[in-house]
């Protein structure tokens, strides 16, 4: 180093440092006093020569500084010591040469992260040993009250587990937010680590400040093999009193394996969410199946209906938030579980017709596949400004069905032709109505649907569908569907009842306008 430059020492780089501790300590020429005032020179991020040395892995220099008498407990900007820096390192010969000149064992970081936490993360049972042979603390806790072995469980290091709890560390320490050890162990998985707390007298029935509880951290994690530890660790109680179920945990953190495991131990598919919990949820959501749903996970919503899952039990239809995603599939099997196609959305709800559709204008796979599963296409030209022969329509009872709290003139107050022609969705009314009369015997159009449809490329062919009366096929078809209900069509083995030919079952579930199933080659 050129100590005739003319830059502040302050701003020596890292570089510098550790060339000068390379060839200070080979010139013998160099006095003590002039290079143990080198030793306190420091870089823009706090490093001293001894940190430098220590992260560079140079354990020779390391040595030579210590026995120069270098402090062993300097520290850089984050507060980190040469101890500490040695751990993360890996190197067992210089955290002992540290100790062997009086390094302080608990010194901690600004986050309070001590040597003893960077070995019980780094799964060196070695190095805990040689700490704790020296005074080491195993009660010591990080900045979010985590111990030494809070931090072995996480990280999924059993030998260290063990031989911290054999050392005297507290299996029931709780960190600030309330998480046990256990629910460490849960979070990181290992299912050693579990049964070897549960074996020291660990309770799965202990829930952090949030009301979680070790077995819903491994159903969100996905951790199968803790999870099966976990069940019967679990009392059903405690479950109830935090207010969800491991089956909501496992389909928020889409893990279908779980869900199974779950399922298999008699855990319940339709337990709803407590109050206070799906009111943190601006959607108010409350069943497994709705987290499934709204995180497009096709396998966990799959494995929930199969189990019995009512899709019609969340104040916002998960038939709703699928068909706003445009998941086909999931809605494919929403509705061939008996989803409500008809469903309003019942917090802010202003629309005549059921609300399924307003979200489908621009898919016509989506919308048709509502349309084959019984949506309420008549709703759609339910108005109040009068067919195109004059005639004023008597609207259906708009009293009925309306929420405590809200007025008619609130809900269900927009028709659907004054939803379709406001100007941002006028270009899609041709396509639209075209499909809807596909599904309908009489189309009363309205006059502001008529005058919207004129300027239509569709219209030509609309108008010469209305100018003609419909087959007695399709008036049969929709007499048939009528009277059988949706519940029956939805369902195959109703369906098989029938024992009808499968042209007719096929032309009575409308299968020749089922384009998403014709994508995927569906029966």
């Amino acid at each position: 180093m050129d100590t005739n430059d003319d830059s502040d020492e302050d701003q020596v780089t890292s570089y510098d440092v550790q060339l000068n501790i390379q060839e200070s300590i080979e010139n013998s020429k160099i006095t003590f006093a002039s290079y143990m005032t080198l030793w306190d020179f420091k870089t823009c991020d706090g490093e001293t020569t001894l940190t430098l040395a220590v992260k560079a892995g140079l354990v020779e220099n390391v040595r030579t500084l210590l026995e120069k008498g270098v402090w062993p407990n300097t520290k850089n900007d984050k507060g980190e010591t040469p101890l500490l820096l040695a751990v993360k390192k890996g190197s067992f010969d210089m955290v002992s040469a540290l100790i062997k000149h009086n390094s302080s064992l608990d010194q901690t970081c600004v986050k309070r992260w001590s040597a003893m936490h960077e070995a019980a993360k780094q799964g060196r049972k070695d190095i805990i040993a040689l700490l704790l042979a020296h005074g080491g603390n195993v009660h010591l806790r990080d900045g979010f009250g985590v111990t030494p072995l809070g931090v072995a469980a996480e990280y999924g290091h059993c030998d260290v587990l063990e031989h911290l709890i054999h050392k005297g560390s507290d299996v029931f320490a709780l960190a600030d937010d309330g998480a046990s050890v256990l629910f460490e162990a849960a979070g990181g998985g290992n299912p050693d680590c579990i049964s070897l707390l549960l074996e020291y007298g660990g309770s799965g029935n202990v829930p952090n400040r949030a009301g979680h509880l070790p077995i819903h951290r491994a159903a969100y994690e996905g951790h199968y093999l803790a999870l099966k530890y976990l069940i019967p660790a679990t009392s059903k109680n405690a479950i109830r009193k935090s207010g969800l179920t491991p089956v909501h945990s496992a389909a928020d953190g889409q893990n279908a394996q779980c869900l199974e495991l779950l399922i298999e131990n008699g855990f319940n598919v339709n337990t709803l969410l407590a109050d206070h919990i799906s009111k943190s949820y601006d959607d108010r959501r409350k069943t497994a199946l709705y987290f499934a749903v709204s995180n497009n996970d096709i396998q966990c919503t799959e494995v929930l209906l199969a189990a019995g899952a009512d899709p019609n039990l969340d104040p916002l239809n998960s038939l709703l938030v699928a068909v706003r995603a445009h998941n086909h599939e999931i809605v494919r099997l929403l509705l061939s579980h008996g989803a409500d196609v008809n469903c309003y959305f019942m917090r802010v709800n202003d629309t005549h017709f059921p609300s399924a559709i307003q979200y489908a204008l621009d898919d016509e796979a989506m919308l048709r596949l509502l349309l084959n599963n019984g949506y309420q296409v008549e709703l759609c030209f339910d108005c109040m400004h009068g067919d195109i022969f004059g005639n004023s329509f008597v609207w259906s009872n708009i009293e009925k069905d309306v929420l405590p709290g809200w007025t008619s003139c609130v809900i269900k107050d927009n028709p659907f032709c004054e939803f379709i022609t406001v100007p941002w969705m006028k270009h899609l009314v041709g396509s639209v109505i075209r499909t809807l009369i596909d599904y309908m015997d009489y189309v009363p159009l309205c006059a502001k649907l008529k005058s919207a449809l004129e300027v239509q490329r569709e219209w030509p062919e609309i108008r010469q569908i209305l100018e003609n009366p419909c087959s007695l096929k399709h008036l049969c078809r929709l007499k048939i569907r009528r009277l059988m209900g949706l519940q029956r069509l939805c369902q195959p083995a109703c369906m098989e009842k029938l024992r009808l030919p499968s042209t007719i079952q096929r032309y009575i579930l409308f299968k020749e306008y089922d384009l998403y199933g014709q994508g995927l080659q569906l029966p």
